[in-house]
């Protein structure tokens, strides 16, 4: 079997933390033969770390997605640069795995899904965390209708002093924004997938600049001080989404937020049979599934708490991140779809968006 020749575009920190470790990982369906980076250090460093001998090193995008030895692109860039790279390698002839979000705003994600639907290749965004024991789990559980028909949800993105310092992510005109667009996805692309609902009524938002740009707000950040000058984009923001059919979703999110309990990529579910709870993140050293339902007339929780693994922040690859490499790889090679469809990230963005200009405005946002 001939491996998926893959090649990255932006070897900053989530190619080094998450892409090029599980792509290596599952060696034996891929190689890294090109890496493409506007700092020329980074790409030629990523290189020496992961790609074949004579792979190549390229500064601008263009030259990788033209390359007739590239197979699939990985686009690990900031938020605003998602877009015209993923057009311009479908219209290359290449399959994409964009990393999350799809993209800063509608407009961009739209461009994306109609030159993916123009190309016939594979598309997918990097939402990993779908890959995790206990949401893998919880998912099963759904779809064996077990907690009946999900009327209202809860998803959690809250850190309690954990604003990123490095890369671009305090940047809005590069990111687009702050821990809605950055985690808050996460929770909102899992909580949909368990409820398996893309049809948005209308959403309601409230976005914060309250700890960020404060002269005294960078103390206790786990990550180190941040800068109050460069601190562009919000530091949390809420959402009240209401679904085509009456389901409810409540959204939080933040990066600095003064309370006790920090939880990502976490949901809470409520059905008509029985409701469910994903603890998730820095409040929680193992991955915690509870159960809540009634089983003899008196109210019972069942607790799944797996051995659960490390987030990767530093380096290294996590197990939903070797898992999400694989299960792309094989639906580029055995031509199947991939566990995350471009349609279902596009209403993350669509979702997120709208938060925005609900806050912005002061007015909740229709859909059509």
């Amino acid at each position: 079997m001939a491996k998926v020749r893959v090649g990255i575009v932006g070897c900053g920190g989530i190619a080094n933390q998450k892409h090029m470790p599980s792509l290596k990982a599952n060696s034996d369906l891929n190689e890294i033969v090109a890496f493409c980076d506007i700092i020329e250090e980074r790409a030629v460093k990523a290189k020496a770390d992961f790609g074949t001998e004579d792979a190549k090193v390229y500064t601008d995008y263009h030259d990788l997605v033209n390359d007739p030895n590239v197979d699939v692109v990985h686009v690990c860039t900031p938020n605003v640069a998602h877009c015209p790279i993923t057009v311009a390698a479908f219209e290359a002839g290449k399959h994409v795995m964009c990393e999350k979000p799809m993209a800063h705003n509608t407009e961009d994600a739209q461009k994306m899904i109609d030159a993916w639907k123009k190309s016939g290749k594979k598309f997918t965004i990097g939402y990993q965390n779908r890959l995790r024991d206990d949401t893998q789990t919880l998912h099963a559980s759904c779809e064996a209708g077990e907690l009946g028909d999900i009327y209202f949800a809860k998803a959690h993105a809250l850190r309690r002093r954990a604003v990123p310092t490095w890369g671009v992510f305090p940047n809005k005109a590069l990111q687009g924004g702050g821990p809605l667009i950055d985690i808050g996805t996460h929770a909102l692309d899992i909580t949909l997938w368990m409820m398996n609902n893309y049809e948005p009524a209308s959403v309601s938002g409230s976005v914060n600049f309250k700890l960020g740009r404060q002269a005294d707000g960078p103390d206790g950040n786990v990550f180190g001080p941040w800068d109050p000058e460069t601190f562009e984009v919000e530091d949390s923001a809420f959402g009240f989404i209401k679904m085509k059919n009456g389901a409810t979703i409540y959204l939080e999110a933040s990066w600095a937020l003064n309370i006790l309990k920090s939880m990502e990529a976490s949901t809470t579910l409520c059905g008509t049979k029985a409701g469910a709870e994903i603890h998730h993140g820095g409040s929680y050293p193992q991955d915690e599934l509870i159960y809540n339902t009634v089983e003899h007339n008196q109210l019972m929780e069942k607790t799944i708490s797996p051995a659960g693994v490390v987030d990767f922040f530093e380096g290294g690859a996590s197990a939903e991140g070797v898992r999400e490499q694989k299960q792309w790889l094989e639906a580029i090679i055995n031509d199947t779809e991939p566990l995350v469809k471009p349609e279902q990230a596009f209403v993350v963005t669509q979702i997120l968006e709208a938060i925005y200009k609900s806050a912005e405005t002061g007015k909740e946002v229709y859909f059509d």
